[in-house]
């Protein structure tokens, strides 16, 4: 770090300590966000603030876990001064919190930064997560096109209604992240006359942009192939139903003629000339067997069998 320049970071911090620890008077809504409980879902919402003599942010990430088919949200909130970068990491329940490990690692490797680049390294860990786990979500897609075909329908439609909700969720923490970030890019968060983000940073940051804009593009590719995907089993389900009715025409068919012939001779006249004959009842069944061979013949030309 460069001279009086301090990185704090604080794991799920009590209020004492945070306070304690703090650079600087924080107001109250920047405390209570601190203090919040970890999201389980997207709640809070990713932002920064400039208060005057501090920045103040929260940034969100969504997790994927594929094996268990779920994502779960890590959160990381800031506090920003010349002098004092605070970090507050949050261990949502049952999971790991969001790992800081290649944030210090590109610190250690500059020698001496500061605090606007701490918080660079930050936002750019945060943009190569989204990058990452629109990958995981890319390959959870593949994963649900390649099992349409196979998987039953109950286990495909919790498959794209899980998709589509955990999309949503990504996008209303990528979309305001992306937004937070802007707004350095265009130079309209700094703290009082200090320079928390020269031309030079702010260029930097404008690389973690591209970075979540181009996850925010891949979202809304994922977005559409996962609606594709729906519209296909739809449509493969209709599918499906008419091949049932076919068949059930095919059964219908089969069995409305031999009934017909056999509701003919049931009318029992006194001068139907079938009923003397010796070889009337033969002469039912060739004709029963002749008109269903001819339907089988037809609705195999068809193809419906």
């Amino acid at each position: 770090m460069a001279r009086g320049v301090r990185w704090i970071d604080l794991l799920d911090p009590a209020r004492d300590e945070l306070v304690a620890e703090s650079p600087v008077d924080l107001h109250w809504s920047a405390l209570e966000q601190l203090l919040a409980p970890p999201p389980q879902r997207a709640t809070a919402r990713p932002t920064f603030e400039g208060h005057g003599d501090y920045v103040f942010g929260v940034l969100l990430v969504p997790v994927a876990v594929p094996m268990e088919d779920r994502v779960f949200y890590q959160e990381v909130d800031f506090v920003l001064t010349p002098e004092v970068a605070l970090t507050v990491r949050k261990t949502p329940s049952g999971e790991e919190p969001f790992s800081i490990n290649e944030v210090q690692e590109a610190c250690d490797a500059h020698g001496s930064p500061s605090t606007g680049l701490v918080l660079y390294y930050l936002v750019d860990d945060v943009a190569e997560r989204y990058l990452r786990l629109l990958d995981t979500v890319n390959d959870e897609i593949d994963e649900l096109e390649a099992g349409i075909e196979t998987w039953p329908n109950e286990q495909i439609r919790r498959r794209l209604s899980d998709l589509r909700e955990d999309v949503l969720q990504i996008r209303r923490t990528l979309g305001p992240t992306r937004d937070a970030v802007r707004r350095i890019v265009d130079g309209r968060i700094d703290v009082g006359e200090d320079e928390l983000f020269d031309r030079t940073l702010e260029l930097s940051f404008s690389d973690a942009y591209d970075k979540l804009l181009h996850a925010a593009e891949s979202l809304d590719v994922a977005r559409d192939l996962i609606s594709s995907a729906r519209d296909y089993h739809q449509s493969k389900i209709a599918q499906d139903q008419n091949e049932v009715v076919k068949k059930l025409a095919v059964i219908a068919s089969l069995l409305l003629v031999p009934t017909f012939i056999v509701g003919v001779y049931g009318q029992n006249f006194a001068h139907m000339p079938e009923l003397q004959w010796r070889l009337g009842y033969a002469f039912s069944w060739a004709i029963i067997v002749v008109t269903t061979i001819g339907q089988l013949a037809f609705f195999r030309w068809k193809r419906w069998i």
